[in-house]
């Protein structure tokens, strides 16, 4: 037993999406920082994206936080070279290229693994990434699964697969209510996530498969907290009979400003220049508008947006995403040449690419969040302590907006009714329009008792998500008895190998 069996050694594999990566690799310092040894597996193109992060905290805080960087045969699949992300991915069609190149890192994943040490105690991946199931049989060791989603999300999710609840509509737009939840929730086919349409054969053999491995997971690990959905992480929980583990808002591992800045990736603006624009705002009086990593709306969508913004007379700080490239020339055209930066120079701050968002949220300025609702936002939101205005667009987005709109009562829903799978936001020009996203900012920071008490529940659950973190909240406490589990497991395999001697 010369291989540090009593040290525990956690690999982590995210997918390969910046909303998926950025929580693991917050994740990755959680448990570092509890003592474990921590490998993150990735490819290049990917690691290039959190190298400074993760160098800092292995130079300057010392932490045993290793990286695994596998090749990620992209060409080999008809991939472009250096494609190795999924917002990198030219078009839909290629997809299940990618996912086709991401099986190919088996074989040497598990040969990296089997040169370790310490041996590997647990393999944490994203639920797309089934085979990994099969990985850790081999190795002997349990797999979680990391979805990157809400209780209240896994457990709508269950229970629609479980009594098929959606097949009972005749319709995509015919709405029906999710069976055995603590609250009414009501939602259409044509609001919930793929897995739950008509797909592709090959699509849908991809979502079989996650669910299979997911059935033989070892237990989930949760980026939420008890007090933001105490009776759906119960309900989860006896689910899974108890292998479900809350350790979120895991955003929050990022105290410091530069930590905030550049978490996730490269930010497209200065961070004096972002932090001075921002102190130069009364407090609550900006509006943040920033529609996710996969966000692909067509150049007019956005110009309503702008032209909303612009009429609400309210400060914000605008994140465009794709500015800049040839698909949104017009775009670019509009913003500089037809000047609406120029129009909006005096109340608004237009970030083309990569925002730092956790450090713009946490400032004191920020009074409302317009978002996709996607679950890193949506915690990022929350931990904030900030109302937001909910605009989702495809995944599980518009049953986060369910858990945000009705039962959190903190937030305002801008009217989006159906989803917009990704890569077909060209079919629809216009999703949102203009006077919609003025009513709804409007809405939002209008003072009159309905958003008095909005952002009052929206800053006390602020409070309780820094609790959750700290030594003795519930997350904290998650954490610990997530780690407990896993020494177990290793104890009794290092006993049951000893007993055959």
């Amino acid at each position: 037993m010369a291989q540090h069996d009593d040290q525990l050694h956690f690999i982590l594999f995210p997918f390969m999406a910046q909303g998926h990566m950025i929580p693991i690799i917050d994740i990755a310092r959680l448990f570092a920082q509890r003592g474990m040894v921590v490998t993150i597996v990735t490819t290049h193109h990917n690691y290039l994206r959190f190298k400074t992060i993760t160098d800092r905290a292995t130079q300057s805080d010392h932490l045993p936080i290793r990286i695994l960087q596998l090749y990620f045969p992209s060409v080999e699949v008809g991939l472009p070279g250096g494609c190795e992300n999924v917002d990198t991915i030219p078009t839909r069609d290629m997809i299940m290229n990618f996912f086709k190149a991401i099986s190919m890192l088996q074989q040497p994943l598990e040969q990296a693994l089997g040169e370790m040490e310490p041996r590997p105690s647990c393999l944490i991946s994203d639920n797309f990434l089934p085979w990994t199931s099969e990985t850790a049989r081999k190795f002997d060791i349990p797999r979680l699964i990391f979805h990157g989603t809400s209780c209240f999300y896994l457990l709508c999710s269950d229970n629609i697969f479980h009594y098929k609840a959606h097949e009972s509509v005749t319709s995509e737009s015919e709405p029906f209510i999710i069976p055995g939840l603590p609250d009414l929730i009501e939602i259409s086919k044509s609001q919930l996530p793929d897995q739950f349409n008509r797909t592709s054969s090959e699509t849908g053999d991809l979502h079989y498969q996650v669910r299979e491995a997911e059935l033989t997971a070892y237990g989930v690990v949760i980026n939420s907290f008890f007090d933001l959905e105490p009776t759906y992480i119960k309900e989860y929980q006896k689910v899974k009979k108890d292998k479900a583990w809350c350790i979120g808002p895991v955003s929050l591992c990022n105290q410091e400003a530069l930590e905030k800045f550049e978490r996730g990736d490269k930010a497209s603006i200065d961070q004096n220049h972002c932090v001075k624009w921002l102190d130069s705002r009364k407090p609550n009086s900006v509006i943040y508008v920033s529609l996710g990593s996969m966000c692909r709306l067509t150049p007019k969508q956005f110009m309503e947006i702008g032209l909303g913004l612009e009429a609400s007379q309210q400060s914000f700080i605008w994140v465009v995403k794709g500015a800049g490239s040839n698909r949104y020339g017009e775009l670019e055209t509009w913003l500089t040449e037809v000047k609406f930066e120029e129009r909006a120079k005096d109340r608004g701050l237009v970030i083309k690419g990569w925002a730092p968002q956790v450090l713009i949220l946490s400032h004191p300025a920020i009074g409302g969040f317009l978002t996709h609702c996607g679950w890193n936002s949506t915690l990022e939101g929350v931990c904030a302590g900030v109302p937001m205005i909910t605009w989702p667009m495809f995944a599980e987005q518009f049953l986060n907006e369910k858990l945000i709109v009705q039962i959190l009562g903190i937030g305002v829903a801008v009217g989006a009714l159906e989803r917009v799978s990704w890569g077909d936001e060209d079919d629809v020009l216009v999703l949102i329009t203009r006077e919609e996203v003025e009513k709804a900012i409007s809405r939002l920071m209008h003072e009159d008792d309905e958003g008095i008490e909005r952002r009052k529940k929206a800053r006390e659950l602020g409070i309780m998500a820094r609790k959750a973190m700290e030594k003795g909240g519930s997350s904290y406490l998650g954490t610990t008895l997530l780690i407990e589990d896993i020494k177990q497991q290793v104890n009794k395999k290092i006993s049951n190998s000893n007993s055959r001697r």
